[in-house]
């Protein structure tokens, strides 16, 4: 895949490329050694597209965590401890059984997906609300917690974008809303890579009449 959008937010690039300039190298380079052509695999079931082929995200994801943990990078998980001393009246939630199976419920944890030196990493080729998420939430409160101090956020760009499922948005979309809200004082630098197919993308399968 190639790099085909890079915004920084926050002054995410100066101070990534003074802190941090062989962490942004590994990430450039895990990008690059992924093959887009292999995950155009999912067969959409949607009503507007049926039967047509797209990049399937559960394969990009794939791809990238084989990526980034061969270069030293981790998952960071860190448990939320939910308060209770908000609710009003008589209000008291029903305790929820916890099965042998599964010892916790994943609303109880947040996660940054790679995580080596401080540097935080997410890979977004979800729907939008997870993308401004990500910089503007998770980011900061991990920074809060001493887990990151500068994040690295990967998007497709449009161009890509429209060769998914629906409702997965773009870098150019994310780049015109955090350009409109602008930077808070709790915001940390974050660089946003747009990244697309390294060429064409592949066509679709002719289909006998």
């Amino acid at each position: 895949m190639i790099i085909a959008g890079r915004y920084s937010f926050n002054r995410g690039v100066e101070e990534i490329e003074g802190r941090y300039p062989e962490l942004l190298r590994e990430v450039e380079a895990v990008i690059a050694a992924v093959d887009s052509g292999e995950h155009f695999t999912k067969v959409s079931e949607e009503k507007t597209m049926p039967g047509k082929l797209l990049y399937s995200p559960a394969s990009l994801n794939k791809a990238f965590t084989g990526g980034f943990e061969g270069h030293g990078w981790h998952p960071v998980k860190v448990r939320c401890e939910y308060s209770t001393d908000y609710y009003v009246g008589r209000y008291c939630p029903p305790p929820r059984p916890i099965t042998k199976r599964r010892r916790s419920r994943p609303s109880e944890f947040r996660e940054m997906d790679f995580v080596k030196d401080k540097l935080g990493v997410e890979v977004q080729f979800g729907k939008y609300s997870f993308m401004v998420y990500n910089v503007c939430a998770k980011m900061t409160i991990f920074h809060k917690l001493g887990h990151i101090d500068f994040g690295v956020e990967i998007v497709p760009v449009k161009d890509f974008a429209e060769h998914m499922s629906s409702g997965v948005s773009f870098f150019e979309q994310m780049v015109w809303d955090l350009e409109q809200r602008g930077c808070a004082d709790i915001d940390i630098p974050v660089v946003i890579l747009g990244v697309n197919a390294e060429g064409a993308h592949p066509a679709q399968p002719a289909v006998s009449p």
